[in-house]
């Protein structure tokens, strides 16, 4: 087998960066906020150093960009990248708070050799955005040690990769401080001298568990990696260094956070009609909006064009820290129709769907109505005005079958003051309503009135004649 880990240097600073439209001086520091842990390009450019007190950083920098590290934070961040890879590489591992590893064996074959692999994973590295240090080994702790060191390369060769461990100084493979210092005193300071003894030898000078380690770099002990599954859900965080105070300041990370979202649905091959987003605030109780559009949808821009409808409505009611984005509703989606030979088209039920989510983000989710038939006879109650999102299709009688009505029926039926100068259809017997009290029993006529109109007039057997719609 072949495995390929990832090595993120700076994870937590490249997650924070890709949000930023301004690449100001940036350093994340550690939970007590004395050291600095992580400094981006900028700030090595003008002195700081990782392990450097954070007031000297300040005084090299006094624009310097502050972020104070979490452990919870960290292994978030790398499920998300986890996510992307998954699209690549079915068998995943974790190896929290910086590192994945992925077995690539069986995917050469797929992508037609190992470079296609290695520039894969290389150019979607560069699409997120991340620094990472890759590196290829017959057993996974073997990948994580060169990839770890810097030494990594896009090989398959056995014998390079064994070389490259034997190279590599005590401390680089990760052995506690004890179990170096005892190797040392035994003259041993490299993992290819380490390599060259008998195992009885090793294993009478040395504990167990480091016995075994040393077997699983080798790759004669197994060394079995549980497979990580992504969530059938999608989510993505936003963390910001400086408090947004405009709503217009969340759409440069919401165009970068609905993107993936995009490729994720795509990836998938499903869509969704809802979006969850919550403005986290410092002080207060975070700020949750749910945007619904009236059919599936996939689109990137179709989602931020929502979304700033509905911020343009809802102005912040405080400053934000961080925004989350989430999905937990996918719907099958249908294949295209309509298409020309250039496979083009012009969607209407797509366009359709557009118009009702933008009016119902600017006028709100129960401003709208439409018009729905009822199982009932009498006309007034033959329809309702229900949501405009139906979670079921509605099947429609062909019209051939049935009778003319108006379009424009009145609120209530009106006295006919006048006679009609001609007849043009009728009659339609109406009768109904026994069940709940409010029978009705009429004769339906369409009748031109004096004025040219033509109207839709009925005779109720019990009270005369009636107008109850207009014909146009």
């Amino acid at each position: 087998m072949l495995w390929l880990y990832l090595h993120f240097p700076h994870l937590l600073l490249d997650h924070i960066r890709r949000d930023r439209q301004e690449q100001r001086p940036l350093v994340i520091v550690e939970g007590t906020g004395q050291r600095v842990l992580q400094s981006c390009p900028e700030a090595r450019n003008r002195g700081v150093q990782t392990g450097m007190r954070l007031k000297t950083a300040i005084t090299l920098v006094p624009e310097l960009g502050i972020v104070r590290a979490q452990p919870e934070q960290d292994e978030r961040i790398l499920e998300d990248q986890a996510r992307w890879l998954y699209r690549y590489a079915a068998h995943i591992t974790l190896t929290p708070p910086d590192g994945l590893l992925a077995e690539i064996g069986s995917l050469q074959k797929l992508y037609g050799g190992l470079p296609a692999v290695w520039q894969t994973v290389e150019q979607a590295l560069d699409e997120h955005r991340l620094t990472a240090w890759a590196a290829t080994g017959h057993t996974p702790l073997a990948a994580r040690l060169i990839a770890r060191a810097g030494k990594g390369e896009c090989t398959g060769d056995r014998g390079h990769i064994l070389r490259t461990l034997e190279a590599m100084p005590l401390m680089a493979a990760e052995f506690d401080a004890k179990t170096c210092t005892r190797l040392q005193r035994l003259g041993l300071n490299t993992l290819g001298e380490v390599f060259a003894l008998p195992a009885p030898e090793l294993a009478r000078r040395l504990s167990p568990e480091t016995l075994a380690r040393i077997q699983r770099i080798q790759g004669s002990r197994p060394d079995p990696q549980s497979p990580w599954q992504p969530p059938h859900s999608f989510r993505q965080q936003a963390d910001f260094v400086q408090e947004i105070e405009h709503s217009q300041g969340l759409l440069f990370p919401l165009q970068r956070m609905l993107s993936e979202l995009e490729d994720d649905l795509c990836w998938r091959q499903q869509d969704t009609d809802s979006l969850h987003l919550i403005l986290q605030h410092r002080h207060e109780e975070g700020t949750r909006l749910r945007i619904r559009t009236s059919g599936p949808e996939h689109r990137a821009d179709a989602f931020l064009n929502l979304i700033r409808l509905r911020l343009e409505q809802q102005p912040l009611r405080a400053p934000v820290v961080a925004l989350v984005l989430s999905v937990k509703r996918f719907v099958g989606r249908e294949a295209p129709t309509g298409q020309d030979l250039l496979g083009e088209s012009q969607d209407l039920n797509e366009a359709w769907h557009t118009l009702i989510s933008r009016l119902q983000a600017r006028l709100g989710d129960h401003a709208l109505k439409r018009l729905s038939p009822r199982e009932d006879h009498r006309p007034e109650r033959a329809w309702s005005a229900s949501e405009v999102q139906s979670k079921h299709k509605t099947r429609l009688t062909n019209p051939e079958y049935l009778p003319r009505r108006p379009v424009w029926l009145l609120q209530g039926p009106q006295p006919l003051t006048e006679p009609p100068i001609a007849w043009f259809s009728g009659p339609e017997r109406i009768s109904g309503g026994w069940w709940d009290g409010e029978r009705v029993h009429r004769d339906y006529y369409i009748a031109q009135l004096r004025s040219g109109q033509l109207a839709w007039v009925f005779r109720d057997v019990r009270e005369g004649w009636f107008i109850h719609g207009w014909f146009g």
